[in-house]
């Protein structure tokens, strides 16, 4: 590696999988000395190796969710009717980039990615079209949302207030998960200083206004998507959930409290009983850490609450109903593992947006597993396996030293400045595409069987090239209609707010009912802000 990080945080020796070593072969020696009783407990009691809850899902099953959103506010509600009509009992939002990156519809950087990779959301006519006839005080809402998390947040809060629910009753999470962005997606906006100062004014606003909303999904997922490994994964999220936590206790929140409402969100990826062990390592160690070095004493804030989702890097153009079963395996890793919530990937995800019918396979999928399986009449049906055993202790092992080697370079936001973490990923990355490459790892359809492909074999989704006209034309109005002395006071109390260091949500929330849009408000903000410049280079 061109990095002197490279050996300082590299791929560690317990990284486990065909790609980077031999399979291990577990025997009852791997295990000596280790004790049932202090290394697993029971189920609901800590480290909760075996699950944060007594009953697991024997007492309420996991949560069923598809991420969804496309197009329009109107188009992806019908999509969200048509969802909870098949059972899905949690929404999570995909936004499109403009609406990601704080620009309107309108702005020439969101030319030809409006309504593409997710909804466009410009202002509270498109949050409150987005839920029409979706009781919000009776959904679980999930929102994919970063460096413009406290814009949507808020909007969100306005949509339910115009519903006449009371931001008291709201649940859901807004991811929130900045850091990860500056590693691995590249939806930032921010410095990482100025931006980790946004993820706490969101977690003091909602300890006291929104007891039942998670207020951050601090996101593996997208690490592993980049390249990562799985030891990997766990740490740099681990890393980045020890800076969101330390900002919080620096900014005098109680741990107590806040550290309720932290959630995570991981890969569910192929190496099916490695992914096992994953969650259940994760788990443990994330006890450990909170109640040791943040000396949190409420069980609640020492549990690892987590949202899952399929591995979309690992779905293929080829042959794409191959896609339904690896989905299907990556999802009972994901249930065997103790998620609390869980979203299947559609079969044609490697060539589009999901259609209607590839969405309802994706939630079949869970389903079958929930009531056909038998594995949910089980709690932690795994436990005491030679191999889940040794895995999840390796796993731990290689966490801890990741971690270890990151606070010896300066901490994770240090790591995050100088691009370090993220030219780990990328040589991850580049490791297990050579191995593709080379035929060392397999991927059916692909490099191994692949027989006669037909990529025209399912029908794909397209999105109307008028979408975006139509978008266009709809925040125009806003403008248009909204009282101009209102906006341009409440535009200048998100900038002023941000200048003297004053929580950001009370004047934002004010802003989107002032019909303020998000790229407006972010606009607020980068005048004082400013914006990050990545200089990562391998």
């Amino acid at each position: 590696m061109s990095s002197t990080y490279g050996h300082l945080i590299g791929l560690s020796r317990v990284t486990i999988g065909p790609v980077t070593s031999a399979r291990h072969v577990c025997t009852p020696d791997d295990l000596s000395g280790w004790s049932p009783d202090t290394e697993l407990g029971f189920p609901g009691e800590f480290p909760f190796t075996r699950g944060i809850q007594a009953t697991m899902y024997r007492g309420r099953l996991w949560t069923m969710r598809q991420y969804a959103g496309f197009a329009t506010a109107d188009e992806s509600n019908a999509r969200y009717r048509y969802l909870i009509e098949q059972g899905v009992n949690g929404l999570s939002v995909a936004f499109d980039l403009p609406t990601q990156m704080g620009y309107d519809s309108d702005h020439p950087l969101a030319a030809g990615e409006v309504g593409r990779v997710g909804v466009a959301i410009d202002s509270l006519a498109d949050m409150s079209a987005l839920f029409q006839g979706i009781p919000l005080d009776r959904v679980s809402t999930s929102m994919t949302i970063n460096a413009t998390a406290i814009i949507l947040l808020a909007l969100y809060v306005a949509a339910g207030r115009r519903q006449g629910v009371s931001p008291r009753a709201l649940s859901g999470t807004v991811q929130n998960d900045i850091l990860k962005e500056y590693v691995a997606r590249g939806t930032y906006i921010f410095p990482p200083r100025q931006s980790m100062r946004i993820v706490t004014d969101i977690f003091a606003f909602c300890e006291r206004e929104l007891p039942n909303w998670n207020t951050i999904s601090i996101s593996g997922y997208h690490i592993r998507e980049a390249g990562s490994t799985a030891v990997q994964e766990v740490a740099f999220t681990f890393a980045h959930a020890l800076a969101y936590v330390q900002s919080a206790v620096d900014a005098g929140l109680d741990v107590n409290r806040f550290g309720q409402r932290l959630s995570f969100f991981f890969s569910a990826h192929n190496d099916f009983l490695q992914e096992i062990a994953k969650f259940r390592a994760a788990r443990r160690l994330w006890a450990r850490i909170m109640r040791d070095r943040f000396h949190a004493t409420s069980p609640r804030a020492q549990q690892l609450r987590f949202h899952t989702q399929t591995a979309g890097s690992t779905l293929t153009a080829r042959q794409p109903d191959n896609n339904i079963v690896r989905v299907a395996l990556q999802a009972l890793a994901a249930v065997l593992g103790g998620t609390q919530s869980l979203h299947c990937n559609g079969r044609d995800e490697a060539l589009a947006l999901p259609t209607e019918e590839s969405a309802r396979i994706a939630l079949r999928t869970q389903q079958i597993i929930a009531a056909e399986s038998g594995v949910a009449n089980t709690v932690d049906p795994v436990a005491g396996s030679y191999a889940i055993e040794t895995l999840t202790n390796e796993m731990e092992r290689g966490v801890e030293d990741i971690l270890a080697r990151i606070e010896r370079a300066g901490g994770t936001l240090a790591a995050i400045e100088a691009g370090l973490i993220q030219r780990e990923i990328q040589e991850s990355a580049y490791q297990t595409q050579l191995a593709v490459d080379a035929g060392a790892a397999i991927v059916v359809g692909v490099n191994r069987f692949a027989g006669e492909t037909d990529l025209g074999a399912i029908d794909t989704m397209t999105i109307d090239p008028d979408v975006e006209r139509e978008q266009i034309e709809r925040v125009r109005a806003v403008r248009a209609s909204r009282s101009a002395v209102l906006w341009r006071t409440a535009r200048a109390a998100v900038t002023q707010a941000a200048r003297d260091g004053g929580n950001l949500v009370p004047p934002i929330l004010a802003a989107v009912e002032a019909h303020a849009t998000v790229g407006e408000i972010a606009d607020a903000m980068r005048e004082v802000f400013g914006e990050f410049k990545d200089t990562a280079t391998l």
